[in-house]
């Protein structure tokens, strides 16, 4: 059934270059190996992410009763200021690089990385971004409180004068986490142009390599945007300058132009490889081709191109003239167009086909179903009238999670069931795979679907007290957030054990196409023993 062909050709070998540990060893070693950096930044982002995760238990908790009984009002502003932050820089950012470290090489026929030690030194800046933001809860002042997005001039005040205080350090991570992430984007462009296979035209790819080259090109024009103005900031916080401070001359809506101009288009930097994983996994489970493979490549680079146009619609409320938000309603909506069609192409790929609901699978259908209703109230949000309505309510933070969980978390989740056999060599435990989705399907739309009439209620987010009129749908949201918590935990399971003592992988368990699953279980240090040469189109399923 396989539709490539590897030849058997004459090419001078490279020293190998990676002098990684044997075992468990090489995960806490410098490695150059992209495969090891990959799981690197899968595990550590995980481990981020259960924290996050336990704030928002946290603030749930709070939240089930309309008094502020449980932490107090500054604490609360902490943890939901953590949450995002965590949830967006430490855990949707990285473990998607990760994913990328690992599989693009590997699929477009690549030993490694273009830039293997800079590869490396991006990922080891995660860390230093995670003990930062963790490190700031041991300050007097505690962590950052203005919010994941750090508005000034309420991320300028600094009551009691120290000079190094949890906006300080919030920013210095934001700063290295974009120093880090323009690192990986060098790289993967780099990779992804010069180093395919003989034979891998750029409409030979995976799309999730055309997922993930459109994703960080957005990373090169977009985030210098944001860690300048992280920089800037930073400088009106310790040294007195005045670029945001309005006490000063400084104009603070110039940040929300720095900030936005990178942080909306970053929601497609995460979302655009969840595409691709998405278009990686329904024609493997749905046993035929991907319906419009030239035209879903085509419709992410068109993504990419629209996502530099729309930064505007989070600022209607902040004194935008009229006619810039008619600009921009226009061009928000317009994102709809390369993402409906997208959809189209998975629901013609699945429609008739011999599906095999396996975890994987699963995990990519919820994903699309939560993106499809995602996509539903962000068409409203685009609108003006709309937007202003529910600025600032639970309305606009129910749409942002069913994008972020229950779209990008739910794909993550299913690329690494799908191909953790390809990472370990093992086969996970099914039934604790279908349990894990259970709970986490049911627990997003419990915790999530909520928010939806209570921001058309009126329900103002970033609060831990509101009128008790708003109970029922807090409970409810606080029950399907507590769900989610325990989702984790069959998933815990099933990693740890499986990769210990689960069943042996063969190189290709899912009948697969694509030159990932041309090579061992797990792959060897430098991938092939010769380099492929890819002589046929992609995704020719059905045939066996």
């Amino acid at each position: 059934m396989t539709n490539i062909h590897v030849e058997d050709i004459s090419i001078a070998r490279e020293k190998p270059h990676h002098e990684t540990p044997t075992g468990w060893q090489q995960y806490f070693s410098f490695s150059t190996d992209h495969k090891v950096i990959g799981i690197q930044y899968l595990v550590t982002s995980f481990i981020f992410f259960l924290i996050g995760g336990i704030f928002a238990m946290v603030m749930r908790a709070e939240l089930i009763t309309p008094e502020s009984d449980l932490i107090n009002r500054t604490v609360y502003n902490a943890m939901f200021t953590m949450h995002g932050t965590v949830m967006l820089f430490l855990w949707t950012f990285p473990s998607l690089v990760g994913l990328a470290n690992y599989l693009v090489p590997l699929m477009i026929g690549a030993r490694d990385m273009a830039f293997p030690r800079l590869n490396a030194v991006a990922f080891w800046m995660v860390p230093v971004v995670g003990i930062l933001l963790m490190g700031s809860f041991l300050l007097p002042d505690g962590p950052a409180q203005a919010g994941w997005w750090s508005y000034p001039p309420v991320s300028l005040q600094n009551p009691t004068g120290h000079l190094i205080n949890g906006q300080v350090l919030w920013l210095l991570a934001v700063a290295i986490s974009g120093v880090s992430s323009i690192m990986g984007a060098v790289n993967f462009v780099t990779t992804i142009v010069r180093m395919r296979a003989p034979g891998m035209t750029f409409f030979r790819m995976p799309l999730f390599v055309w997922a993930v080259l459109s994703a960080q090109i957005i990373q090169l024009f977009g985030l210098p945007a944001l860690t300048a103005g992280a920089v800037m900031l930073l400088f009106d916080l310790t040294v007195g300058t005045s670029f945001f401070d309005p006490a000063k001359g400084g104009n603070p809506i110039f940040f929300q132009h720095y900030f936005w101009f990178y942080s909306h288009p970053a929601v497609y930097v995460i979302i655009l490889p969840v595409f691709g994983i998405f278009s990686e996994i329904f024609p493997v489970y749905a046993r035929k081709p991907l319906f419009g493979y030239k035209v879903v490549a085509i419709s992410s680079l068109l993504i990419a191109g629209v996502s530099a146009l729309v930064w505007v619609h989070h600022m209607y409320a902040s004194g935008t003239p009229g006619w810039m938000r008619i600009i921009f309603m226009i061009s928000t909506m317009c994102v709809s167009v390369p993402t409906g069609i997208k959809v189209f192409a998975w629901t013609a790929t699945i429609w008739g086909g011999k599906l095999r609901l396996n975890t994987p699978m699963l995990f990519a259908l919820g994903g699309l179903v939560m993106f499809v209703f995602a996509g539903i109230t962000g068409i409203m949000l685009s609108s003006v009238p709309v937007d202003i309505h529910v600025n600032n309510t639970y309305f606009v933070v129910g749409h942002f999670h069913y994008v972020l969980y229950g779209t990008v978390t739910m794909g993550i989740y299913a690329a690494i069931y799908h191909w953790f056999p390809k990472m370990t060599g093992r086969m996970y435990y099914e039934n604790l795979g279908k349990l894990h989705f259970l709970l986490a399907f049911i627990g997003t739309n419990l915790n999530f679907l909520p928010m939806h009439p209570l921001g058309l209620q009126g329900m103002l987010r970033r609060v831990s007290s509101y009128d008790p009129q708003y109970t029922f749908w807090n409970v409810i949201a606080s029950l399907g957030g507590f769900l989610l918590g325990i989702s984790t935990l069959p998933f815990i399971l099933n990693m740890i054990s499986s990769w210990m003592e689960g069943k042996k992988a063969t190189d290709n368990p899912w009948r697969a196409i694509g030159l990932e699953w041309l090579v061992s279980s797990p792959p060897p240090v430098e991938n092939f023993e010769e380099i492929p040469t890819v002589i046929s189109e992609p995704y020719g399923y059905g045939k066996s």
